[in-house]
Parts: C-alpha cells; structure tokens; sequence
C-alpha cells in the first residue's frame, strides 16, 4: 500500500498564517495534516488549540498587567502593559510568562513603536525618502523604484514596530504571531499597550504608545 506525499509550498504557509495569525510550524504541520487543503488546515488549527486571531481583534482588553525586565547589569530596563480580557486570564502563568517574554524582547530588540500603524508620519516618509533616492541611484525606472522602497519599508517596519520583530526567543516567529498563538491558548484577546525602554547614559529613551483604535477598528 502507497502513501502520497503532499508538497507543501512557501506560499501556502505563509497564506495560512496571513489568515489565522498561527505560527509558520503550526501552519505547515496543519497543512501536510490537511494534505494542502487550506480550508481544511483552518479546521485543523482549532481543533489543536490555535484560534484565528482576527476573530478577537475587536474584543475590549480592559485588564492585563505591567511587568518590569531589568537587563544582566543592570544596564536596560523594559516597563510593558499587555492587556487582555479578565483578570483570571491575567493572571494565568500562561499570560505572565507572554509578558515576560515581551518585556526582554524589548529590552534586546529596541523597537520604536508597537505596531506598524503607530510609525509616525514623520519617520515613514524619512525612510520612504531614503530609500526611494537609493533606489534612483542605481539608475531604476520609477515604478521599478517604487517597487524596491515597498519592500525596503517593510523590512524597516521588521526592524522598528515590536510586533513585526522576530521573536529572540524563536527567529522563526513575530512578536505579533507569539500574541496570536497566545490568544488560540487563553481564549481572550490580547493586545500590547505600551512600554518604555531605558539605557543608562542614552537620553533617548523609547517611550511608545499604540495608537487607540474603536472595537470595531475603525
């Protein structure tokens, strides 16, 4: 008796992610499970405990917790609110651990912002600027220039907005899809706040704040 071997893509992973906010491994391991029946790898996702994020994006997270990281040294100290829905979630070792895990990102990663809708409008038209006379310079035709800034921007936003950072802890994850995976696990949303970052003899701490937005994401 044969078995038929499914190859699973780049790009049906990264679409099954896109739609459930699950980590890439969950995402694979759902899709060879569905035999790359994307629909059926959504059923598969629930059934194991990861929920799609985006169903409780517009919950109200009224409650959470402030956790502290002070850094080996002593030399960088992270202050992050992560809110959820109940105390009870709030209070799980589940969601202590999720902040934890935050809060010394931050203090290893530096980002600038929470989330990509936080990036001022200052800083996104200096980089788009930067990146734009770079890619002229090589001599691009505009819509190929264009094009290139597009990509360039979003490796930016990698860089500066916490939820678009890889994980320290697993470079093969966000931020974004560890909170996603959080909220398949407790069941409520959870959302980053803020936080601040402090290094001793830099007067230019980070101090970021997410933008409100209304339940309905508007």
């Amino acid at each position: 008796m044969s078995t038929t071997t499914v190859n699973i893509t780049a790009a049906q992973v990264k679409e099954l992610r896109e739609k459930t906010g699950a980590p890439m491994l969950d995402c694979k391991q759902a899709l060879t499970e569905a035999k790359g029946d994307l629909e059926q790898a959504v059923v598969v996702l629930r059934k194991k405990g990861v929920s799609v994020a985006a169903k409780k994006a517009a919950r109200v997270t009224s409650e959470g917790s402030v956790a502290s990281y002070i850094h080996a040294g002593g030399k960088i100290g992270v202050l992050v609110e992560v809110n959820c829905e109940s105390d009870f979630v709030a209070r799980t070792d589940d969601f202590k651990e999720l902040v934890h895990d935050i809060a010394m990102h931050i203090a290893a990663s530096d980002p600038k912002f929470v989330r990509k809708e936080d990036v001022t409008k200052a800083d996104f038209d200096r980089e788009k600027e930067i990146y734009l006379a770079q890619a002229i310079a090589t001599g691009k035709p505009a819509h190929i220039a264009e094009k290139m800034v597009a990509g360039k921007m979003e490796k930016f936003y990698e860089e500066v907005c916490l939820l678009d950072q890889p994980f320290i802890k697993d470079q093969t994850i966000s931020i974004g899809q560890l909170i996603a995976t959080k909220i398949g696990t407790l069941g409520e949303n959870i959302t980053v706040r803020r936080f601040a970052r402090f290094k001793v003899g830099d007067a230019g701490e980070t101090i970021a704040i997410t933008k409100p937005t209304s339940p309905k994401g508007e």
